[in-house]
C-alpha cells in the first residue's frame, strides 16, 4: 500500500465503533452482505438501448452470488434477439459482479443487468421474504404454456382505429365489431399450445382448432375483420 507524504506524517487516532452493513432481506433471511457470495435472490428488470428502439426484460435467479438461471426476453429490434442468444450463454455461471462488468452484446441487456444488480444487492428481489427463495427453473414460469413470452402488440391510427395483433391469450386472428364498429371481442390462437400439439403428432389443422379460442362478445358481432388484412 502506498501512502502520500501527508498521510505518513499524520498521528494515529483510534477508530471508534465498527458499523456493519445494514441487514437486507434475502430469501427469508436477514443478511449482512459483505461479499458477493452473500447475495441470493430471484428478480426481474427492464433495460433499453440508447436510441430506445428496443427493450429487454431480464430475469435472474442468483444463489450464493452466482447466476444459476437467466431468462432474456427482448422486443422491438431484430438484432437484439441474437444478442439475447449470446447473453444467455454469457450470464449463467458468472457472479453478479462479473455479469455487471461483462459485455452482454446489446445495450438494452446491459442496462437490464445494471437495474437488476441494484435490486439484488439492495435486497429488493422478488424473493426477498420467501424462505429458501425459488428453485432453479422458476424463471420459466413467466412464460406459461408453450414457453412463449407474454407479448402485447396493438396497432392504431387516428383515421382507421385500433388493430389487436397479439395479446396475452395469443395471436389474434379476428376482431369482432358491433353495429357502431366498436371492438367487442376477438378470436385468438395460442401458438405455444398449437406447436406443442403439432410436435406430438397432431395434424396442423386440428392443432389450430384445439389451440383457438375467443374472448368477449364475439358471437354478438355485427361483422368480423382480420386485423392484418382488413
Amino acid at each position: 500500500m502506498n501512502y502520500s507524504q501527508e498521510v505518513e506524517k499524520m498521528q494515529c487516532v483510534a477508530k471508534g465503533v465498527r458499523h456493519d452493513p445494514a441487514p437486507i432481506p434475502e430469501e427469508g433471511k436477514w443478511v449482512k452482505a459483505k461479499e458477493i457470495k452473500d447475495i441470493s435472490g430471484l428478480t426481474h428488470g427492464i433495460g433499453w438501448c440508447a436510441p430506445q428502439q428496443g427493450a429487454c426484460k431480464l430475469t435472474l435467479n442468483v444463489k450464493d452470488g452466482i447466476i444459476e438461471e437467466a431468462l432474456v426476453e427482448t422486443i422491438g429490434c431484430s438484432g437484439m434477439t441474437h444478442s439475447a442468444a449470446m447473453a444467455a450463454e454469457i450470464l449463467t455461471g458468472k457472479t453478479i459482479l462479473e455479469a455487471l462488468n461483462s459485455d452482454l452484446v446489446c445495450d438494452a441487456i446491459n442496462t437490464a443487468m445494471r437495474e437488476l444488480f441494484l435490486q439484488i444487492v439492495y435486497g429488493r428481489t422478488q424473493t426477498a421474504f420467501s424462505e429458501g427463495g425459488l428453485p432453479i427453473g422458476a424463471g420459466l414460469e413467466d412464460l406459461g404454456k408453450g414457453l412463449r413470452s407474454q407479448v402485447g402488440t396493438v396497432y392504431s391510427t387516428n383515421v382507421k382505429g385500433p388493430r389487436y395483433l397479439e395479446l396475452a391469450e395469443g395471436y389474434i386472428t379476428n376482431i369482432a365489431l358491433d353495429s357502431e364498429d366498436h371492438i367487442i371481442g376477438y378470436k385468438f390462437v395460442h401458438l405455444g399450445k398449437m406447436m406443442e400439439m403439432i410436435k406430438k403428432g397432431t395434424d396442423a389443422n386440428e392443432a389450430l382448432q384445439k389451440a383457438s379460442g375467443q374472448y368477449g362478445r364475439f358471437d354478438d358481432a355485427a361483422r368480423v375483420i382480420d386485423p392484418r388484412q382488413d
